[in-house]
């Protein structure tokens, strides 16, 4: 993926489309970051690693476009969220509310006792099974409504 990310950025010069080029080198630089950080991998990255490194750029435009929009600076906050749909091309599909609420009710059919304590357990068993392809704002969402019933 990293190295689509880079060919990429290569396409978005040559056609001097600088709002891309300029997400795509926001990305190559969290790699960067990434693969300097102590503790990291000499290997360099894997693709869960350059997954989880995209998601989480995504999940930064969503909360500055939310932040401007309660700002009261709607432009700029079309500005983030056209970023993060360009970001979002990197990613998997993201799973539906539906297919959500099905992975949190099987969540809640493995426990021994339904109640708010398990939470966190749900959201661990949910996030696992889903993977980067869910919004965990969203898992944390319904997991707490089924749990409330």
């Amino acid at each position: 993926m990293e190295d689509k990310i880079s060919q990429d950025l290569k396409q978005a010069m040559l056609a001097k489309d600088a709002t891309k080029v300029s997400v795509l080198r926001s990305l190559k630089s969290a790699f960067t970051y990434a693969k300097v950080a102590p503790g990291a991998n000499p290997d360099g990255l894997s693709d869960e690693e350059v997954l989880a490194i995209v998601a989480k750029e995504a999940k930064k435009r969503q909360e500055s476009a939310d932040g401007f929009t309660q700002a009261g600076q709607p432009e700029r906050a079309a500005d983030e969220l056209a970023e993060k749909a360009m970001i979002d091309t990197y990613l998997p599909a993201q799973l539906s509310e539906d297919e959500l609420k099905n992975l949190v009710e099987t969540a809640v059919a493995q426990l021994d006792e339904v109640s708010p304590k398990a939470m966190g357990q749900v959201i661990g068993a949910v996030k696992q099974q889903a993977g980067p392809a869910a919004d965990g704002a969203l898992i944390a969402k319904l997991v707490k409504g089924r749990l409330a019933q």
